[in-house]
Order: structure tokens, then C-alpha cells, then sequence
């Protein structure tokens, strides 16, 4: 079986258009959240995720801007971040809004081989809202994994891609799709082959000009709109 992971595509169609590409060949798809938030297509990215999961095996929870849009609760927010909320509360369909609502904060899922996974966007101490940064010390990864019973955690909100290993459980971050921040302005996502059980992480090129030319026309803040160029 092959796993796909994505996280993190904060509006931007684009760079889920060229990630979509690459891992629809997966057998299930893990999305750990945040679709909307940021970038200026939350509609066109929410319909997407709608209509493809008619068709196949989708596992989606919420994240912290799918939350804040969803529910107006924008509190915590820098004020880029949270003028994006607004302008995604408003420009943002009824029916779309209310899928938003709908999304679960946690996911189970047991693969062909009996591993267990938690999808989730922050951590199980805190779900929406809690970064697991790479640099983090090892205890803090092992009180994290004592919070769940599962094999594996998978994570999004930092935007980063990592890999932590401890004592045959695992703690997996795909990295962002539309708003990378590890430097690297190419979309972020990766893969689990759960007959090796490797773990391979990937980045694909997308139409960036045209995702900041959107942004920018949408009259949502520049620096939201040049930062993907700098991949942070």
C-alpha cells in the first residue's frame, strides 16, 4: 500500500494542482489539514478536496485556519494572518464554509500491515494549535507520543518536513504544500510505502507567479504573497 501525505495547502491551487498530480497514484491520501487560510483560492481548494473525495479514500482533519475561518475564532493570529481569515469568511460559499465545520480534528487509519496512525494537525496535547518543530529536544517528542496509542503520528502546522524515529513509533510531518517554510518555495509532501515502511519525502515545482499574482489581485497583504517566494 501506498500513503500519500499532504498538509498545509492554504489556499494556494496552484500548488495543489502539482502535487495532486504526483500522488494520485497513492492508495490513500492523508490530509493533515489547514486547506484554507492565507492564499486567495479557498473556494477552488475546498470544491477540489469535495469532489475528489467522492471518488477515493481521503483521510482530511481540520487545521488551526480551517478553524479560525470556519468559526470566526481568529484570536492568537498575526494580523496578516487573521485579515486572510476575514477575507476567506467573506469570499468563501455557505456549503463550503459548513465542510470546513465538518471536518474531524483527529483520524485513525490502520494500514495493510496493522500499523496505526493519528492524523492530526498540531499534536494530541494541543490538536489545532501545537508546532512540533524539528529542533525540538527528544523528551518533548516522547511526551508527545505518550499522549496516543498509535504507531504513528502525522502532523502538519509547521510547514516543515520531518521525520522523528523513537523506539520503532514514528513522528511524521509532510511539510507544506502551499506555503513551505523551510526555505524551499517548491510544494512539500511524501510518501509512506508500508511494505518497507520507508518514509520518502518530495517537493515538486508549481506555477508560483500565478499563485502571487492572485494574492496580490485579491488585495490581500504583498508579504503574504512574496513570502512564497522565499519559501517561508
Amino acid at each position: 500500500m501506498l500513503i500519500a501525505l499532504i498538509s498545509d495547502i492554504h489556499s494556494n491551487f496552484e500548488a495543489l494542482e502539482a502535487v495532486w498530480k504526483e500522488i494520485k497514484k497513492a492508495d490513500v491520501i492523508f490530509c493533515m489539514g489547514d486547506l484554507v487560510g492565507y492564499g486567495a483560492n479557498p473556494n477552488e481548494v475546498v470544491e477540489f478536496f469535495k469532489e475528489q473525495m467522492k471518488k477515493r479514500e481521503i483521510l482530511c482533519v481540520r487545521g488551526n485556519h480551517d478553524n479560525a475561518v470556519a468559526f470566526g475564532i481568529d484570536w492568537g493570529f498575526n494580523p496578516y494572518a487573521r485579515l486572510a481569515v476575514r477575507w476567506h469568511q467573506q469570499v468563501m460559499t455557505t456549503e463550503n464554509l459548513e465542510f470546513l465545520r465538518k471536518l474531524p480534528i483527529r483520524e485513525l487509519f490502520t494500514d495493510d500491515t496493522g500499523r496505526t496512525y493519528l492524523l492530526i494537525h498540531g499534536s494530541p496535547r494541543v490538536p489545532l494549535d501545537e508546532y512540533l518543530f524539528p529542533w525540538l529536544p527528544r523528551s518533548e517528542f516522547r511526551d508527545v507520543l505518550s499522549h496516543m496509542k498509535q504507531d504513528d503520528l502525522i502532523v502538519g502546522h509547521t510547514h516543515m518536513q520531518m521525520l522523528i524515529e523513537m523506539e520503532g513509533r514514528r513522528i511524521i510531518n509532510p511539510g507544506g504544500v502551499g506555503q513551505p517554510r523551510d526555505g524551499d518555495w517548491r510544494a512539500a509532501y511524501a510518501f509512506i510505502d508500508t511494505e518497507t515502511q520507508e518514509v520518502e519525502f518530495k517537493r515538486v515545482e508549481y506555477d508560483i507567479d500565478k499563485a502571487v499574482k492572485k494574492i496580490i489581485n485579491a488585495g490581500l497583504p504583498e508579504f503574504l504573497a512574496y513570502r512564497l517566494y522565499e519559501g517561508y
